[in-house]
């Protein structure tokens, strides 16, 4: 007769604990590798090193990166966020234009000379569409 160990409780929550440091760990892993890739004042052989060391030694080359070089990953991941919110920030000032602003800066293009007034109801009838 085949018998099973007993899966208690106790077992459920501690599968479900290293399951979450396991997926800490890799978020992490994955950070650092993707900051080497991202940092501009590392060599190529600098970058190659630290991926190899991670490679080898994952725990050991995680911590020594982190050790090193946490507050330029820190760093970098701040202008990153920073850049990506300017962006966002842009399209947002060009995409929210209202109509009334593109017919005030078709009428200031007409009244320059630049559109004729057949060029200007055609825009005109665009923007009101």
């Amino acid at each position: 007769m085949i018998t099973f160990g007993v899966f208690t409780f106790g077992d459920a929550l501690l599968t479900v604990l290293e399951l979450a440091l396991l997926f800490m760990w890799i978020w992490v892993a994955v950070g650092v590798v993707l900051d080497i890739f991202r940092s501009h004042d590392l060599s190529g052989l600098a970058k190659a090193a630290w991926v190899l060391l991670i490679v080898i030694f994952p725990l050991i080359g995680v911590l020594l990166y982190l050790l090193f070089r946490g507050q330029g990953m820190h760093d970098r991941s701040l202008r990153a966020a920073s850049a990506q919110q300017q962006a966002v920030n842009q399209y947002i000032r060009t995409a929210a234009r209202t109509p009334a602003e593109d017919l005030a800066n078709l009428d200031d293009l007409r009244n320059r000379g630049v559109l004729t007034d057949e060029e200007f109801e055609r825009a005109k009838a665009k923007v009101l569409d």
